[in-house]
Parts: C-alpha cells; sequence; structure tokens
C-alpha cells in the first residue's frame, strides 16, 4: 500500500513514513494511492465480532508491511483497553430508526480517543524499532489536543506540544491538556482562533528546515493514520444494524471533514452507505459550499460547540481530490486561492461531492433546544456537538433506512452549554472527579511562527 499527496508532487510513501511524516512536504495530505475493498462476505463475517477484531480487519489493508498481522492486533488491543465500554462504540436507539453511536467512552470522553489511543501505539511501536524519536505538533478546536496529550503523555519516543485558541474551549477540555505532569507534553495557549493554531503549524511543517531539524510529526486529521481509525466504527455500528445486507445512513457534526471522510473512505470499501450528511454549526462553511455557494473564509463566531468552529477544513481537501479526479495540480490551485479568501468548486466536482455527502446547519438556538428536547423525549443528555448532528440527521431521515447519528463527545466535556439547555449539570465520570483540583501547566504563546519554533526547539528533550 502507498500514499501519495493530494498536491501531486511530495514523494510517494509508505503507511509508516506517511503516517510519521503527517503533512506531505508540498503541503498536501496523504491519501492510499488505492481504496481496497471488502467483500459482502467479509463485512457480514463482522457481525457479532469484537471491535478490536472489526478494527483489524478493516484497517489491515492500509498498513502494508509496517506491522505483522501479530503486532497489529496487539497495539490495536492496546489501543482500546482503556475504554469505559466493553462494546467501545455502543449504539442508543433514540426514536424509530433513528440511533446515536455513542464515540465518548475513551480516555478523554471525545470520538478522538478512537485514532488518538490507536496512534500513540503506532508511534510509539515504530519509532521503537527505528531507534528515533520525533517531536508532535498539533493544532485543537478542544478534543484533538487531549486526546493526543493522554496518548503520548510519558512515552519515551515523543514530545508533544499541542495549541489550543487561548479562551475559545471548554474548561474541561483545557484542563485535559494541562493538567498532566508527564514533561514530554507541553500544553500552549494562543493568542487566535483555531484556524490560526491551525495555521501555524501547516507553516512549521512547511519550513523544512525547521521541521527536519526537530522530526517533526504531525497528529491532527492531517495524519492519514487518524481518518483510518475513525473508519472502523462506521462498520462496526453499520453491520450491528444489518449491512451489508441493508442500507445505512450517517449524519456526522464536523469542522474539520475528518470524521465525516473516514465515512466516505468506509462507503469506497463497501459498506452500504445510502447517505453522509454534514451537520454544522453557525460556522457553516462546509454547509454552504456542499449547497453549492463556493468555500469562502469568513470570521469564525464562538460558538456553544467549539469543536466545530472553523473555517478552514483541513480533510476537505481530501474531498476535493477526489472530487477534481485526483488532480493534484487542480486541489494545489485551490487552496492557493483558499489563502486569498476562498475558491469556487467547478460544476463536476459539485457534482460529485453531491453525490456522496449532504449537508445541514443548527443554529445556537437550535442547539440548545435539541439539548432540551432530546433529554425530555428519549432520556439521554446530548454534548452541544452530538445536538447539531441530532437535529440535522432529523431533517434527513429517509423511511426505511437506518440513521446513525455520531456522539463525538460526552456531555461533561461542554457542561455550561448542557446546563443552561437542560437544568441538568452533567457529572464527570468517577475516574476524572477530581480534574478541578488538579494542578495546570500551560504556557501562554502569540501568534507568531518564530516565537513558536523557538519556543518548541528550546523545550524539547535532548
Amino acid at each position: 500500500m502507498k500514499y501519495i499527496s493530494t498536491r501531486g508532487t511530495a514523494p510517494v510513501l509508505s503507511f509508516e513514513d506517511a503516517m510519521l511524516s503527517g503533512l506531505a512536504r508540498d503541503g498536501g495530505l496523504y491519501v492510499p494511492e488505492t481504496i481496497p475493498a471488502l467483500s459482502v462476505d467479509q463485512i457480514a463475517a463482522m457481525e457479532g465480532q469484537s471491535y478490536e477484531d472489526i478494527a483489524f480487519t478493516v484497517m489491515r489493508p492500509f498498513v502494508g508491511e509496517t506491522f505483522s498481522d501479530q503486532e497489529f492486533k496487539d497495539i490495536i488491543a492496546r489501543a482500546y483497553s482503556g475504554f469505559g465500554h466493553d462494546a467501545r462504540a455502543p449504539l442508543v436507539q433514540l426514536d424509530q430508526g433513528h440511533f446515536l453511536l455513542e464515540l465518548f467512552h475513551g480516555p478523554t470522553l471525545a470520538f478522538k480517543d478512537f485514532a488518538m489511543q490507536l496512534i500513540g501505539q503506532l508511534f510509539q511501536t515504530a519509532l521503537s524499532r527505528r531507534g528515533e524519536r520525533v517531536t508532535i505538533v498539533g493544532a485543537t478546536s478542544g478534543d484533538t489536543g487531549s486526546a493526543a496529550i493522554e496518548a503520548f503523555r510519558g512515552l519515551d519516543n515523543v514530545d508533544v506540544f499541542i495549541m489550543y485558541p487561548h479562551g475559545r474551549i471548554s474548561e474541561v477540555q483545557r484542563r485535559q491538556m494541562t493538567t498532566p505532569q508527564e514533561s514530554n507534553v507541553h500544553a500552549l495557549a494562543m493568542d487566535g482562533d483555531f484556524d490560526d493554531c491551525q495555521a501555524r503549524l501547516k507553516d512549521m511543517f512547511n519550513d523544512f528546515e525547521f521541521r527536519d531539524g526537530v522530526r517533526l510529526a504531525g497528529v491532527n486529521s492531517i495524519n492519514w493514520a487518524r481518518v483510518l481509525a475513525q473508519v472502523v466504527y462506521y462498520f462496526s455500528s453499520a453491520v450491528s444494524l444489518g449491512a451489508p445486507h441493508r442500507n445505512v445512513s450517517f449524519t456526522v457534526p464536523t469542522g474539520n471533514f475528518g470524521d465525516i471522510f473516514a465515512g466516505y473512505i468506509a462507503k469506497q470499501m463497501g459498506l452500504p452507505i445510502e447517505k453522509l450528511v454534514v451537520a454544522t454549526n453557525q460556522n457553516d462553511i462546509l454547509h454552504r459550499c456542499l449547497s453549492g455557494q463556493g468555500y469562502h473564509k469568513g470570521d469564525t463566531v464562538p460558538s456553544i460547540s467549539p469543536s466545530m468552529d472553523i473555517q478552514v477544513s483541513s480533510n476537505f481537501e481530501r474531498a476535493l481530490f477526489d472530487a477534481y479526479g485526483r488532480d493534484g495540480h487542480a486541489v494545489a490551485q485551490l487552496m492557493d486561492e483558499l489563502k486569498a479568501g476562498g475558491f469556487e468548486v467547478s460544476q463536476g466536482a459539485m457534482q460529485v461531492l453531491q453525490e456522496h455527502y449532504s449537508s445541514g446547519r443548527a443554529s445556537e438556538e437550535d442547539t440548545s433546544a435539541t439539548i432540551k428536547k432530546a433529554l425530555a423525549q428519549t432520556g439521554e443528555l446530548l454534548c452541544p456537538h452530538s445536538a447539531i448532528g441530532v437535529k440535522v440527521a432529523q431533517e434527513h431521515r429517509v423511511a426505511g433506512t437506518p440513521m446513525i447519528t455520531l456522539a463525538t463527545a460526552h456531555p461533561a466535556k461542554f457542561p455550561t452549554a448542557v446546563d443552561a439547555a437542560s437544568g441538568v449539570h452533567p457529572p464527570l465520570p468517577p475516574r476524572m472527579d477530581d480534574l478541578y483540583d488538579r494542578s495546570e501547566r500551560v504556557t501562554r504563546v502569540p501568534n507568531d511562527l518564530a516565537a513558536l519554533m523557538d519556543h518548541i526547539r528550546e523545550n524539547i528533550r535532548s
């Protein structure tokens, strides 16, 4: 299995090298050269299997010769051993034909744990074998950072620096990043919004002297291994509702497009997905684009669903790559236009996108109303992001096809918004009930590339 860049000029890499590189050297994102297909019999055989067994079947074709079968099985087992539910990603029925996929039973209570716990084990195994160290730098709108710090804290071969927008994430999200005491992890509160954090991250990857000097690696959703890990729960949930002998649909609350692009990969692999619905908050650039209005950046408006407060959705580049017939030159041109504010999508590419994706949005009022209504009608307490998914899913449901809405975070990660909407203050799980008492380690940093790179160089362990 080989990996190519969405911009067409970076070296073709193996899974291991693409994983450790993160962003391609031409600024693009790595994608598989081909998407392996699973047969109907292979998918049907997943019925009744453990999450770990399904994960092995789904991901094994993508890793090539990087790991032996037993090595990869052991990595998967370690990655999910700390989850708080034996099913890992259980389904809960909300209504006739509407199901909630709970993705918040990992150590940091968000869907990012499915990918990050796996990546931590993949990195540690690969780096130990190679006798190498890397410096991981990440940008987060809230959940990626805490999941990354949890996955890599205390590992010998990795230093981790996570940038988050100062004052724009929930207190629980912040404390999950700032309270770990291991010396290899660093939380950086950066001035600006998430798009600023993400832009500085890409600037670092494009500064090859810095990139090579600190052995820079990325675990944001730009990293293909992140997307790959998320493909698994599309299969596990769909099979439990009758796939491959029955179509299913998914609604995904997303700002950076990685989680729903994983659904697209599952569809390409043979999972019978009828609809993939993108659910956005008031920062609705993805919904506007998929509605034919072009991709044009605006101001990022803070919301009660902060993990989706994004204007530059990195993984949308992967979707555009396929929509433009895998033309790296065309994608590179679009990304240049994005730097100037935005771009129009060609008619042919838009037709391809709309064949695979639908979309909807939820206002702040919609989000709060959905939290309140879901609690009253189903007994389920939703986080704001999951509520956006439920609201949009209701608008896209079709009789006869189960709709699965991804519940991306535990409500306790956003207690203020949930309490205001429902009158219920969601408690943290017992294993985290001392979170507010732990001391914090955090560095306030400016939105300045040189200052950020200097800080990272000075704090890498020798």
